[in-house]
């Protein structure tokens, strides 16, 4: 699909809208196109009869003239310009949902700044496009067609020759009109540019001022505000330059038929009135022709910003299901890995995996930073898409179940939290929608959040700011482990979910996580022993591969990787009591 074909589909929902605005515009353009008609009549008439009546009579037709175009305009501008809003509507959410299916590889390559100036530059200017750009240049091209018309009715020669000045005029907007579309995409996608640049320093704010990068960031920032200015500058000089030609172009037509007409009246083949009719139908033709090239310039913009939208939606969404879909009516709270091995970008990440996750079971997953523990969990919920028929719930290879049933089970406690600039407990009830507020203080409870949660002004409906600013980074992840709980769910992951809080919370927040493990299956991924301990099963990773697996003991008395690492914490937990 092109650009302009998904911007025709647009158009067609409101094809009622856009048609009854179409007759609006011809009703208009038709009451604007008989005000010269009346004002030529009437100099003609009053030349010969100036009596009251005659005076009374022209001015009522010309303001009758005028009120029902007035009315039509109204109309046509309210049923158009609203449409172009609906039109606005539809794009902006199904660009929004479009982005929330994408897969997780998408967001590694495109800037979020970047795609919020697509979201609203873009769609603003695409509106343009389909409002009063597509408004005017119907309303322009019926007064040309029109204009035209009654000009030769009066005299054809000097209609034709008022024409010359058209081909002149197209190709003025040819020639501005491709330059002016090709510099907007620059500005446009410089834009996005400084947006992703502002959004980085907005959401590392911390990071800047703990390194005092302040000032730098700001002659940053003001190198890239006037590389952007002067983007802008290269794109007025053509407007500048393009609408000056146009107004000279028809200034030039319009003497050149002020001195032939003048010449024919003198000659007596046109009368006085004809000679006004004709210049007010001039006027009328010129306008529109100055007029169609602010909607080429419209137009230009907005199919610049149409391709910019087009290049996303036509981004791959991701899959819902691979092969025929999971029909049956329960699946177990059961995970099995068979075979896996998994890259992101040619170089395994995992290699031969086999692992059984029975129901009920917790296992315990450690191993050295950049191991594949994330990774490992992440295709269990389908962040990432596991080769076929390596990861299974349930017994059912998970790249046939649907995306949403499969996370449904699983609640998930990520390695990096994200909260949402609202209050604690709609953090919290982003993990079940409806959760009730005693159900919300339970898991806040069980979360080793209570007393913190005390302290604060509001209690749970305190709100934490962007990316819960206002919270520590244990508060933080206590509130992630509260959002999985509510769920409810029947499987839990927990990726390193601890890591933030002090060893006496952590033992505090395992101590009520060991009743409510009973019954489900728990996955816990931590760099601690002390996470994973009591864990029924326990997997070592290193460079991808499970190196060793068996319970807390039976891993110290083999004396590998867990049994040192075991050690070496034990004598830092010493080293900090002495100290």
């Amino acid at each position: 699909m092109t650009p302009g074909r998904r911007l025709t589909g647009y158009l067609l929902r409101y094809r009622r809208e856009l048609g009854i605005g179409a007759a609006c515009v011809i009703g208009s353009a038709v009451f604007s196109l008989m005000k010269p008609l009346i004002v030529g009549t009437a100099v003609d008439v009053l030349r010969n009869d100036l009596r009251h009546e005659s005076i009374v009579r022209f001015s009522l037709l010309y303001v009758g003239a005028a009120v029902i175009q007035g009315i039509f305009l109204y109309l046509h501008r309210w049923i158009v310009i609203g449409a172009s809003r609906k039109i606005e509507y539809d794009m902006r959410g199904e660009f929004y949902a479009h982005l929330q299916a994408l897969p997780s590889t998408f967001y590694q390559q495109n800037k979020t700044g970047d795609l919020m100036s697509r979201a609203t530059n873009d769609l603003s200017s695409v509106r343009m496009l389909v409002g009063p750009a597509v408004m005017h240049a119907f309303s322009s091209i019926l007064v040309v067609i029109g204009a035209f018309i009654m000009m030769a009715r009066i005299d054809l020669q000097l209609a034709c020759i008022s024409l010359l000045a058209v081909p002149a005029v197209a190709w003025i907007v040819q020639f501005f009109g491709s330059r002016i579309h090709e510099r907007f995409r620059e500005v446009q996608d410089y834009f996005g540019e400084i947006s992703a640049r502002v959004q980085e320093n907005v959401a590392g704010i911390r990071v800047v001022r703990a390194f005092t990068r302040e000032d730098n960031e700001r002659k940053v920032f003001e190198a890239m505000n006037e590389e952007y200015v002067d983007r802008n500058r290269k794109l007025i000089l053509l407007t500048a330059t393009f609408y000056p030609m146009l107004h000279s172009m028809i200034g030039v037509m319009f003497v050149i038929i002020f001195f032939l007409g003048t010449r024919r009246i003198l000659a007596g083949t046109m009368s006085v009135g004809e000679f006004v009719s004709f210049t007010l139908y001039l006027g009328r033709l010129a306008w529109p022709l100055i007029a169609l090239g602010w909607v080429i310039n419209l137009f230009q913009r907005g199919m610049a910003s149409m391709k910019r939208l087009h290049e996303i939606l036509l981004a791959e969404p991701a899959m819902e299901t691979a092969g025929e879909p999971f029909s049956g009516a329960e699946l177990a709270p059961e995970i099995e890995f068979r075979g896996l091995t998994f890259s992101y970008d040619g170089t395994p990440v995992l290699r031969d995996v086999d692992l059984t996750i029975r129901e009920g079971e917790t296992v315990g997953i450690v191993g050295r930073t950049g191991s594949g523990k994330s990774t490992l969990l992440s295709l269990v919920t389908r962040v990432w898409e596991p080769p076929p028929g390596t990861v299974f719930a349930g017994g059912v290879p998970v790249e046939t179940i649907p995306a949403k049933r499969l996370r449904e089970m699983v609640g998930v406690v990520p390695q990096e939290t994200f909260l949402f600039s609202d209050s604690i407990a709609e953090n919290v009830r982003v993990g079940r929608i409806g959760a009730s507020d005693e159900e919300i203080a339970t898991v806040v409870e069980l979360a080793g959040l209570s007393e913190d949660v005390k302290a604060m002004p509001e209690g749970l409906a305190t709100v934490i700011g962007e990316r819960g600013i206002t919270l520590s980074g244990g508060q933080k992840q206590r509130t992630a482990i509260a959002r999985a709980i509510v769920r409810n769910p029947e499987i839990m992951i927990l990726d390193d979910a601890l890591s933030a809080v002090d060893t006496h919370t952590e033992e505090r927040i395992l101590r009520s996580l060991r009743e409510l493990r009973r019954g489900r299956t728990v996955v816990i991924v931590s760099h601690r022993i002390s996470s994973v301990k009591d864990a029924d099963q326990i997997v070592v990773l290193d460079e991808g591969r499970i190196v060793e697996r068996g319970s807390h003991d039976e891993l110290l008395e083999a004396g590998g990787f867990y049994a040192d690492l075991y050690r070496r914490q034990a004598l830092e937990e010493e080293l900090e009591e002495i100290a």
